[in-house]
């Protein structure tokens, strides 16, 4: 599956199948000098974007912050060949009760996360795609 850049996109049964396995991605955003940034994350997949957790300050909310533009990658654990990546906007949203770490924790591990710093701020990054290309052998 391979889509035109530019305008938000679809998800087909295959994608949406391996954004919802316990699967990693890894996220790259542009640092302040243009360089590359790269991080490990869970994942979750609500519609056709998908989402992520991060504390608020994190070197990749604060280039988000300035540049949205995100690609993430994923693979899946069980056939390493079948893989996509997605690339589109990030929107930062609020996570105030810190929902979606323990949904996350839950996804992956099946259990709760620890206990955060109250005064931690944790954030939703939903990516918006506008461009997917897919590999399954």
């Amino acid at each position: 599956m391979t889509t035109s850049p530019g305008t938000p996109v679809s998800f087909d049964d295959s994608l949406r199948a391996l954004l919802d396995g316990k699967n990693f991605a890894s996220v790259a955003t542009l640092g302040p000098d243009g360089a590359p940034q790269n991080s490990v994350v869970w994942i979750k997949r609500e519609g056709d974007s998908v989402l992520f957790s991060s504390v608020d300050r994190r070197q990749k909310v604060r280039n988000l912050r300035r540049d949205p533009r995100i690609s993430l990658s994923v693979f899946d654990l069980a056939n390493p060949y079948h893989s996509a990546e997605i690339r589109g906007v990030a929107e930062i949203l609020p996570d105030e009760g810190k929902r979606l770490p323990r949904e996350l924790s839950h996804k992956y591990l099946g259990i709760d996360p620890p206990a955060e710093k109250e005064d931690e701020t944790r954030v939703i990054v939903r990516i918006v795609p506008r461009k997917v290309v897919s590999f399954s052998p």
